[in-house]
């Protein structure tokens, strides 16, 4: 979660190294990362506190957030992902407002990350870092997912693997390899452990 300056940074930085983007501001066309980019200052106004100025600048962003978002055909609610974010491009992504995915998450189009029909709380993933979540993925209900985990495109996944470091395809998911997302992804790295 981002609750200052730093993180906002650290964010931005993590986002576009996993975006694989050389630049470090978005074109006019990049879409995806325009709103990445607002989704991460959005995330920093509302964590942190301020005063009537700084509560104006969160409506404004946000109205550009959500502007984005149908623009791009996102619904993707503030603080559900880690640092290194990396969306693969425009389309239809929903990501329910409780659901928690960590850092380096590569994620593709008509992914479904959402909660199970049942009394309230509704139960809600949590993915682990590194993850890949490939297109048209349906993830939903009470699962974990470990770390460095590959979901397969079309998979429905509606239980926990919470060992991580595997393949899951299917419907239902099941592990059809032991092949981890370090194929799949880039991990943000510092200089000192890369």
């Amino acid at each position: 979660m981002i609750r200052n300056r730093q993180d906002l940074q650290h964010y931005l930085e993590a986002d576009r190294l996993g975006l694989r983007r050389g630049t470090t501001s978005p074109t006019r066309y990049d879409e995806v990362w325009i709103f990445q980019r607002l989704l991460r200052r959005v995330e920093f106004l509302t964590n942190t506190s301020g005063g009537l100025f700084r509560n104006l600048l969160r409506k404004y962003w946000s109205w550009r957030l959500h502007e984005q978002s149908v623009r791009c055909g996102f619904e993707i609610p503030l603080n559900t992902f880690g640092p290194g974010l990396s969306i693969a491009h425009r389309g239809t992504l929903i990501v329910h407002p409780d659901a928690r995915i960590g850092a380096n998450c590569r994620i593709h189009i008509d992914v479904v990350i959402g909660t199970r029909p049942g009394p309230p709380p509704e139960p809600v993933p949590r993915i682990g870092n590194n993850c890949y979540i490939g297109p048209g993925a349906k993830i939903f209900g009470d699962v974990v997912l470990g770390d460095n985990l590959v979901v397969g495109a079309n998979a429905v996944v509606d239980r926990s693997f919470p060992e991580g470091h595997m393949t899951i395809a299917g419907v239902p998911a099941r592990k059809i390899s032991d092949t981890p997302s370090d194929e799949y992804i880039i991990a943000t790295r510092t200089r000192s452990n890369a």
